[in-house]
């Protein structure tokens, strides 16, 4: 019986987080068509917001989940990019074919040079420097007095193109977002599969057997929290994109810690994990919050006993509650 059902689990697993996958971004897709019956506009804005979070989760499950390195200052990254999209736009850029390049530099050189140092370090240390980076990011931006300081940076006119008006209408947000998730989620499991994921994931393990292979763990380490760094700009665009706004609060602690949250919630390292724990941690705040504004007094106990009960995260529950068929 057991070298019967053994073929099939092994059959039926790699089938099963295409399976979730494929629901989660149908479900997505669907929801301009669910919108124009019930929610209307805050239901697309819900998405969106759901969607961005989500392409920030799955860069930062590279790091955390493949990696081993927690960090705490990952929202830094999307503040980059959310400010080099609106101080673009402030001073009369308008073309995305522009802004993203810059973005992206911006976000890649900040993470090449605090990589270099935070990667010298391990544990608890590297945690408190990624901390400390992203604090830095903080009030860098509370002191920019001519793009709002503290008050933040309100955009009167959204990003073109290709010389078009793509990004000003609420649809064309959302099938942009949608589009560079579902680019995210494809990328970044091609990168866990290759040559360098695994590398990457024996690192976490062992590094000194993988040094000592011949392979820099310094180097592949930086590497991914490059990419990582990139991807989290890239969605920090689409948040300025999309909101209109930005501010200093985006690099927060308090940012990184909720993304560290919808990581190790949905679960670590798994395929969907990211994606599942960003779209519940938004479910679940903006339903707790129409409740009472002290939610997280709420969500505090629910996290705790998902830890202690749903190993693996809610991916981990989900694949426990479907059986090994």
């Amino acid at each position: 019986m057991t070298s019967q059902a053994d073929p099939q689990a092994t059959t039926a697993s790699p089938r099963a987080p295409l399976v979730i996958a494929g629901l989660l971004f149908a479900v997505l897709a669907a929801i301009p068509l669910l919108s124009e019956l019930w929610g209307g506009a805050w239901l697309t804005s819900l998405a969106v917001r759901a969607m961005i979070l989500a392409i920030v989760a799955i860069s930062l499950d590279l790091l955390m989940g493949h990696g081993g390195m927690v960090s705490f200052g990952h929202s830094a990254f999307v503040a980059i990019g959310a400010y080099a999209c609106g101080i673009m736009l402030t001073e009369g850029v308008y073309e995305m074919a522009l802004i993203l390049p810059v973005a992206i530099a911006a976000a890649g050189l900040f993470a090449l040079a605090s990589g270099a140092i935070c990667l010298r370090t391990s544990g608890v240390s590297f945690i408190m420097i990624t901390l400390a980076f992203g604090q830095m990011v903080y009030f860098a931006l509370g002191s920019l007095a001519q793009y709002g300081a503290d008050d933040g940076l309100t955009l009167w006119s959204g990003p073109d193109f290709l010389g078009t008006r793509w990004l000003n209408s609420d649809m064309g947000v959302y099938i942009t977002v949608f589009a560079v998730l579902l680019g995210t989620w494809a990328l970044v499991h091609r990168i866990v599969q290759s040559r360098f994921g695994r590398v990457l994931r024996a690192a976490r393990q062992n590094p000194t057997r993988v040094a000592s292979m011949g392979y820099s763990v310094f180097r592949y380490r930086l590497t991914a929290y490059v990419i990582a760094g990139i991807i989290a700009a890239i969605a920090g665009v689409l948040w300025a994109t999309h909101a209109a706004f930005v501010s200093p609060s985006l690099g927060a602690w308090q940012r990184s810690g909720d993304l560290i949250v919808m990581v190790v919630l949905g679960g670590m390292a798994t395929r969907n994990g990211a994606l599942v724990g960003a779209l519940f941690f938004i479910l679940i705040e903006e339903t707790l919050s129409a409740i009472t504004h002290d939610w997280r007094l709420i969500f505090g106990p629910l996290l705790v006993l998902i830890a202690l009960y749903a190993r693996g995260g809610l991916v981990g529950l989900l694949d426990r509650i479907r059986g090994p068929a």
